[in-house]
């Protein structure tokens, strides 16, 4: 009966079943991780003040945010050089996000349980984020302006909430300035000094191009006074203000308005008020820029920069492939060339990605872009343009990488259309490329789309190939700005998938980095969940505009 039921082929089936249920409980557990860590990093936590004992009869408050919890077997406790009571089987420890990095030189510390004598949740307690130096706790004291205490005691706190919102409102002001009006000028200025340069490399300098020139920068030029004078006043304004608050240790420091992001009291916060603080955690995640090295703040440049990266690839890609795939299947002569070329582009698939990136770097990057900027640029010598790492270069180098995938996949779609189509469309009277054209393309472009998901999903993911080519771990100013010509294919950019490396693996914070390796992942995630369903749906459609000619 054993040998039957194995020959029947039902233990395979069900092995097959088994290992497909194990990977998708793997994939499920691995993305419910990163949702819950990645999704519950923005929940405001209650602050925690613990009276804990460190030396006998030395009591100190430490306050903080409990993040984690260690629980060590007894018996490894006291080969790592805990002493362990008799009674005790396991050795408990908490991790508390401390943060006053600027007072105590950490973010974060463990304590041990058994030493904790109190812990409560005093309302006063307060966090302070902060443009350096990661969170502040403590208690708030007084507000000063100019010097000069201004509020203290109960009215502090609505007093500082007014001067916040009025500091980041003129923070808000000085950066559309300086990135937008002063950052504007900035390239103008820059852009009129190559066209000078290259004026004098054509022996076409003259007195009438420098007047000209002349005449432009110094309207650049009385711009940029006019904006510095604003800037300055609005500097003034802005370091006008600063709170006065009290750490756990009782010490005073004083934190300047200029360098808070906002302050708020968890353990007095709502439900509501919670829900409100985490949507806007949320946004400013999805739409500021990092700042501390990445570990605070938001990743808008990444995921400008993962999607514009993307976009441009499956532009590349798909028609080089489709091309290749059409030229492969109706028109080569099938010998060994062509199954020669067909197993290439197969094992093309299985390059590491690295191989593709040191290509992409020595001949995209150094020949094409350097012979680019001979020909076109020579007035930016010896600063290159196209000669250096870029968007463009990092969307040609992953559409070389993703090229095979489209190939295979439009190859499939073409060999599934029925030869009575063709011979029909010939029969009255189409030519062959109509017949291509109007016929047999359309039919095959569900087959091009589920090829251009798959590359899609890699591009997005791929992060040692972009590390050559391009990506970096903070870009000045996004490709895509309000300056002529308006895309900018030379610049850097930032990507999602080594924003996670470098934040994970080279962040000198590694607790506080934690949370954002998975909030990034798990965006990371979303996004290209998002760009394949858009190309699902596209291909689902065509799948039904065309089923009725299959049929």
């Amino acid at each position: 009966m054993i040998r039957l039921w194995f020959k029947s082929g039902a233990p395979w089936v069900w092995l097959n079943a088994a290992a497909v249920s194990a990977c998708l409980i793997m994939v499920v557990g691995v993305l419910g991780l990163i949702l819950v860590r990645g999704a519950g990093h923005f929940w405001p936590s209650q602050v925690v003040q613990f009276s804990y004992q460190e030396k006998e009869g030395e009591i100190r408050t430490i306050i903080g945010e409990h993040v984690d919890t260690s629980i060590t077997p007894a018996a490894m406790a006291k080969s790592t050089g805990y002493a362990m009571a008799d009674n005790e089987d396991t050795l408990v420890q908490y991790l508390i996000k401390a943060g006053n990095r600027d007072i105590t030189g950490t973010d974060f510390r463990w304590i041990l349980e058994r030493n904790i004598k109190q812990q409560e949740f005093p309302d006063d307690l307060m966090v302070i984020e902060r443009r350096e130096w990661g969170n502040f706790y403590g208690r708030l004291v007084a507000v000063k302006e100019n010097g000069q205490t201004i509020a203290e005691g109960a009215q502090a706190w609505p007093v500082a909430q007014a001067r916040l919102d009025q500091a980041l409102t003129v923070f808000k002001q000085i950066a559309y300035l300086e990135k937008k009006e002063v950052g504007a000028i900035n390239y103008s200025l820059e852009q009129l000094r190559l066209e000078q340069k290259s004026l004098q490399l054509k022996n076409r300098w003259d007195a009438t191009e420098e007047q000209r020139i002349s005449a432009e920068k110094a309207e650049l030029e009385a711009e940029y006074k006019k904006y510095q004078a604003q800037l300055s006043e609005l500097y003034q304004q802005i370091r006008r203000d600063s709170l006065v608050a009290k750490t756990e240790n009782g010490s005073e420091v004083e934190i300047p308005l200029n360098k808070v992001v906002r302050i708020f009291q968890p353990n007095t916060m709502s439900l509501f008020d919670k829900i409100v603080h985490y949507g806007v955690k949320v946004i400013e995640f999805l739409t500021d820029e990092p700042r501390e090295a990445n570990t605070e703040g938001g990743i808008f440049p990444a995921i400008f920069g993962t999607i514009m990266m993307v976009m441009m690839m499956s532009v590349i890609v798909t028609p080089f492939g489709v091309i290749a795939a059409v030229y492969l299947r109706e028109y080569a002569k099938q010998g060994f060339l062509t199954r020669l070329i067909r197993i290439s582009v197969n094992n093309l698939a299985g390059v590491p990605s690295i191989v593709y990136g040191v290509f992409g770097l020595g001949f995209f990057v150094y020949i094409l872009g350097g012979n680019i900027d001979q020909l076109f640029y020579p007035e930016a010598a010896p600063a290159p343009v196209y000669g250096t790492p870029g968007l463009l270069w990092a969307s040609i180098t992953l559409a070389l990488l993703t090229l095979p995938v489209v190939i295979v996949s439009t190859e499939e779609g073409l060999a599934r259309v029925p030869r009575a189509i063709r011979e029909g469309s010939l029969a009255l009277g189409a030519t062959k490329l109509e017949t291509l054209w109007l016929t047999v393309l359309p039919m095959a472009s569900p087959a091009m789309m589920t090829g251009l998901i798959l590359a899609v999903a890699r591009a997005a993911g791929e992060v040692a190939p972009l590390m050559l080519v391009g990506v970096v771990k903070l870009a000045p100013t996004l490709p895509l700005d309000g300056n002529y010509p308006f895309l900018h294919l030379d610049r850097k950019f930032m990507h999602l998938g080594f924003h996670i490396y470098d934040v994970g693996f080279q962040s000198p914070n590694v607790e506080a980095a934690r949370p954002l390796v998975y909030a990034t992942s798990l965006l990371l995630v979303l996004v290209i969940v998002g760009l394949n369903l858009s190309a699902i749906l596209i291909r689902n459609h065509l799948r039904e505009k065309y089923r009725a000619l299959e049929g």
